[in-house]
């Protein structure tokens, strides 16, 4: 997917611009298991198949928090960034919610729009996007979020 790249004193207008569904990618067995070791979360129904399978989710599902950090892959390609751009940074959320698990070898892809755009300076954009991961053959997205980025320009 193409970036946009605008200029400066055109960021504030991008508010309501929503990108095409992002691309599906598998939350596998083992990215879970992974997942679990970084974070030192080793809760049976994330990493012991058998024992997750006597569960109402009927398998292994992935850690919420892997489903949340995976936005950063999910939303690759898309976005709006002033020219200029020198960096972007992380600036937090206003608001997660996880509405539904994500099992073992399923599907995911984000859906995004930007809901709000401030000047914080001649050189700094603070964006926050709506975002909502889809989990193929679902209803229920698996999470929701408003995403805050500051982007910092030369």
């Amino acid at each position: 997917m193409a970036v946009n790249v605008v200029p400066k004193d055109q960021m504030l207008a991008q508010v309501g611009t929503t990108f095409p569904p992002g691309e599906w990618v598998t939350i596998d067995q083992d990215r879970i298991n992974a997942f679990a070791d970084c974070t030192e979360d080793h809760q049976f129904i994330h990493i012991d198949e058998e024992k997750a399978a006597q569960t109402p989710f009927g398998g292994t599902i992935a850690h919420g928090f892997l489903t949340l950090s995976m936005l950063v892959k999910l939303c690759e390609g898309q976005g709006v960034y002033p020219e200029g751009m020198v960096m972007g940074i992380n600036y937090g959320f206003d608001k997660i919610r996880f509405l539904a698990p994500v099992r073992a070898g399923r599907r995911v892809r984000v859906h995004a729009e930007v809901v709000d755009v401030s000047q914080k300076d001649d050189n700094r954009f603070l964006m926050k996007q709506a975002v909502s991961v889809e989990i193929e053959g679902e209803d229920t997205p698996a999470l929701v979020a408003e995403w805050l980025s500051m982007m910092v320009c030369g």
